[in-house]
């Protein structure tokens, strides 16, 4: 064993004399009393003097191993203690939690999260928001277990629960009214032209459901036109070839098209109750980290709060994110019915829910389109619980 002052089993100390790591004064490593070795034995002791002599030395330098040997095994005894205390600790203390991970993708009515993130309105020790590029990317993500919560559509969220998906509902967000469009080449003067025309529509439940309202409008059948599944960020430069004549976009995609030229001939003012967005989390999630899903709750809340009390402010901040003017965006906010803490509880409350209730339309829809096999089970689906509990803790 290597005793060098401030070394132990090579373990170099920033404190000469000390234990590694150890300020404590009761662990320092003192050296043994004055007692240096005795020199060599005499080979022939001319008498009892000198023998009595070659005794003592012999004596003391046994009585000095033995020192040595004790000083050795309470440094190995500490050392093993500490040791064990401290994989004792190790193994008792817990992992940490990782943060909640909702996504959402680039829709004015999901930004609240995005300005609860952006001026820390939110706790971001509890909760990561992921901007995505478009809804489908969002729905890739929840459906590869990417993400803990997402900010979706209520269509979405059935799909995914009729996938066999077990997620819960915790909030009603907003729902539309007028910001998801229909915008076409302005040679179409009207709903009636688009028979044999091509029209682009992101491959969601939300976009096939603008579709097949826009062709009940104008009296079409899906085969009377040419559907072409396409991203919406891939809407305009499909516009400008000509390879479709019309898209089924939402803001602030729906902005770029405009700001090109096109024009709206069709929106949700149109279709009431249909596209209604909402803050889903996994049931494992919701049932294993609660308070996360609360902080989320309570992170959108304010995020709502601080966007309706400066409108003007919040559209300087949040407009270049999404490509719009802020005067383009506080127009789209116009296109958008927010709900309260209150009114989200009221709808995902009662018996049956009142959401479920309300959507009962749109289940038929989705039922008859065959995107959805089966009426969800409301009461499962639907969790009141976090916004119950941020309403009982902001009043």
């Amino acid at each position: 064993m290597d005793t060098t002052p401030g070394r132990i089993w090579g373990m170099k100390s920033k404190h000469p004399g000390r234990w590694p790591g150890d300020g404590d004064k009761m662990f320092e490593a003192k050296p043994p009393p004055t007692m240096s070795p005795p020199a060599g034995r005499p080979d022939s002791p001319t008498n009892h003097s000198d023998m009595h002599r070659s005794s003592g030395r012999r004596l003391a330098w046994k009585t000095w191993e033995v020192w040595m040997t004790w000083q050795a095994a309470a440094r190995a005894g500490l050392a093993i203690g500490v040791l064990t205390v401290w994989l004792g600790l190790a193994a008792c203390s817990e992992p940490p939690v990782p943060a909640l991970t909702v996504g959402m993708n680039t829709w004015v009515g999901y930004d609240p999260l995005v300005l609860a993130r952006d001026r820390q309105l939110i706790d971001t020790q509890q909760v990561k928001v992921v901007d995505l590029s478009s809804s489908s990317e969002t729905l890739r993500h929840f459906r590869n277990g990417l993400l803990d919560a997402a900010a979706l559509t209520l269509d979405e969220a059935l799909r995914l629960t009729d996938e066999g998906f077990d997620l819960r509902v915790v909030a009603v967000l907003d729902t539309s009214t007028g910001a998801d469009v229909v915008l076409a080449n302005p040679a179409v003067q009207s709903l009636a032209q688009l028979h044999g025309a091509g029209i682009a529509v992101e491959g969601t439940t939300v976009g096939a459901l603008m579709l097949e309202r826009l062709l009940q409008a104008a009296g079409l059948e899906r085969t009377d036109v040419n559907v072409v599944n396409m991203e919406a960020t891939l809407h305009l430069s499909a516009l400008r070839s000509g390879h479709v004549s019309a898209a089924v976009s939402y803001e602030p995609v729906a902005g770029l098209l405009r700001a090109a030229g096109y024009k709206d001939i069709f929106d949700s003012r149109l279709t009431p109750g249909d596209i209604v967005d909402v803050l889903v989390v996994r049931a494992s999630t919701l049932q294993e980290r609660p308070a996360q899903v609360d902080a989320l709750l309570a992170g959108w809340q304010r995020g709502l709060q601080a966007l309706q009390e400066r409108p003007e402010a919040a559209a300087r901040l949040l407009a270049p994110g999404v490509e719009l003017s802020p005067e383009d965006y506080l127009a789209t906010l116009q296109k958008l019915t927010f709900y309260s803490t209150e009114q989200s509880l009221e709808l995902l409350s009662g018996a049956p829910p009142a959401l479920g209730q309300d959507a009962s339309r749109l289940v038929t829809t989705l039922q008859t389109m065959g995107l959805i096999k089966a009426a969800p089970d409301w009461r499962r689906l639907l969790a009141p619980e976090p916004a119950r509990r941020l309403k009982e803790t902001s009043e």
